[in-house]
């Protein structure tokens, strides 16, 4: 077993060391030679040198902050002593550019559910989508009906039927981003390839109409696409009857499809953490980088968002892009969510949240580098906005607030067939018709939340294993899990509550 340190420096230009364990007042750290001066929990900051009001923290080779009062070496920095620095991009400290990935040319394959458009899903799910919080309620009854039944024990290749409600759709403007980012959040979840067949149920007069919607995806659209509005059909009783038809004509089609061996090229991931520690940048956002790169090296696509949590590492990302063109994109939407923030009386440091901070993170800086290390180091190939159908492969980049089931939300309706989250506090969450994978940051918390955590990456400062090797175990699980093995979060029934879409706009 290899020997354990007590702190990490994690470049040779930083000013801080991190706590690897909870040290004590007055020990001394023999790999730092320092006596530390208060006791600093695992996961938080020490100061490597003296440190002058003013002066930058520099954590990852890159200002995190700065000093709101004089930091003597030994100390503990956090909220007490470091604060948000004016970001700008004079602030960094460059570190050498990525390297590109390559494709590799094996032929390894998972076993997937191909589409007649030539997607492949790793999950065959029928949905009953819904145009309108109105009609939620009786999406739900429709989806209770069908298990009464029981229709669905005739059609093994069917993994279930999910219905997917929200709290918008009315009481919004007819035009403008918060109607296009919701409708194009349902189109996309329509054509996702994890669903074999939709039932879109409406209310009828609600401001995204269900022919709206219809309009956009039935043309693009090779599964059984059905539709519906309750006050057409004559209120609720006559709805619930009318889509239980409706799904066991859809179900006939759906069971059709049949796990066949499918390209790896085929797998989208949506990269997300939440609950992030200290521990976040060092072990599992890491390791999932180098599974994302191998993903693209064998034709897939990754997608990294929450663009409020790269926020001070954005040169990280535009320096990997393929063009100038690319990097223009990304860089206008972060000017984007500065004046969104503005508007609406917030700040972009109001993350990180108090679970972040209580596991060592103190400002959105040092949040965001951590959280870019899930992207790796392929080139940066696109940009969207959110929920925006991606068709571009390789490593690309999805605009969306730092709200993980808000993200994910619309990393879903761009087209990813899974999720992989990191997560350090512990956040528990699933998101169907997608597998939601769980990478753990630290062993106390994996094995706290065991039944919960698929991956402890813990292991990379607990027993000594490498980031490489982490990364390959998260790439394997990957492609067991897109084969049909069932995630930790499958297992407990998460995914019926985590359909969030971004609300933009007045409520009216």
């Amino acid at each position: 077993m290899a020997t354990i340190k007590q702190t990490l420096r994690l470049h040779p230009s930083d000013n801080i060391y991190v706590a690897l364990v909870n040290l004590k007042q007055g020990i001394l750290l023999p790999e730092t030679n320092l006596v530390v001066n208060q006791s600093v929990p695992r996961g938080h900051k020490i100061a490597a040198v003296n440190i002058k009001k003013d002066e930058f923290v520099i954590r990852y080779g890159n200002v995190i902050g700065q000093a709101t009062i004089d930091i003597i070496a030994g100390d503990h920095i956090h909220s007490h002593n470091l604060g948000m620095s004016e970001h700008s991009q004079n602030n960094i400290i460059k570190t050498k550019p990525a390297s590109a990935v390559t494709t590799d040319i094996t032929k390894r394959t998972f076993m997937g559910y191909q589409r007649r458009d030539g997607k492949v899903g790793t999950r065959n799910y029928i949905g009953i989508l819904t145009s309108v919080n109105c009609a939620g309620s009786v999406a739900k009854f429709i989806a209770e009906a069908a298990i009464k039944d029981d229709f669905l024990k005739n059609y093994p290749n069917i993994d279930g039927i999910v219905p997917i409600v929200h709290s918008t759709g009315c009481g919004m403007s007819g035009e403008g981003e918060g109607y296009s980012t919701l409708k194009r959040t349902i189109s996309g979840y329509a054509q996702n390839p994890n669903f074999g067949g939709i039932l879109l149920v409406g209310l009828g007069c609600e401001v995204l109409q269900v022919d709206a919607i219809v309009k956009g995806v039935s043309h693009m659209l090779d599964n059984p696409f059905r539709h519906m509005t309750i006050q057409a059909e004559g209120g609720t009783r006559k709805s619930i009857e009318r889509g239980l038809e409706e799904l066991k004509q859809i179900a006939m089609i759906a069971n059709e499809f049949k796990r066949v061996p499918s390209p790896i090229s085929e797998i989208t991931i949506g990269m997300q953490c939440g609950g992030s520690d200290g521990y976040s940048g060092i072990t599992a956002n890491p390791a999932l980088g180098v599974a994302s790169d191998l993903l693209v090296q064998h034709g897939g696509t990754s997608i990294l968002s929450e663009t409020s949590e790269v926020y001070g590492a954005e040169h990280l990302l535009t320096d990997r892009a393929i063009t100038q063109g690319v990097a223009n994109k990304l860089m206008s939407r972060i000017t984007w969510w500065e004046d969104y923030c503005a508007r609406n009386g917030g700040e972009m440091d109001n993350n990180p949240s108090p679970g972040n901070k209580r596991g060592g993170l103190t400002t959105i800086l040092e949040k965001s580098l951590g959280a870019v290390a899930k992207s790796g180091s392929a080139p940066l190939s696109e940009v969207y906005l959110y929920a925006e159908f991606i068709n571009t492969k390789g490593f690309v980049f999805m605009d969306s607030p730092g709200y993980d089931p808000c993200s994910s939300t619309g990393q879903i309706a761009s087209g990813a067939n899974m999720i992989v989250f990191t997560t350090g506090r512990g956040s528990v969450s699933g998101y169907k018709p997608v597998p939601c994978i769980k990478l753990a940051t630290n062993t106390e918390m994996y094995e706290r939340m065991t039944e919960d955590m698929d991956i402890n990456c813990g292991d990379i400062v607990s027993e000594g294993v490498s980031v490489e090797t982490k990364g390959h175990e998260i790439f394997e699980k990957i492609i067991r899990i897109a084969s049909g093995e069932l995630s930790k979060s499958e297992e407990l029934g998460f995914g019926g509550v985590e359909f969030v879409p971004w609300q933009i706009g007045a409520v009216m």
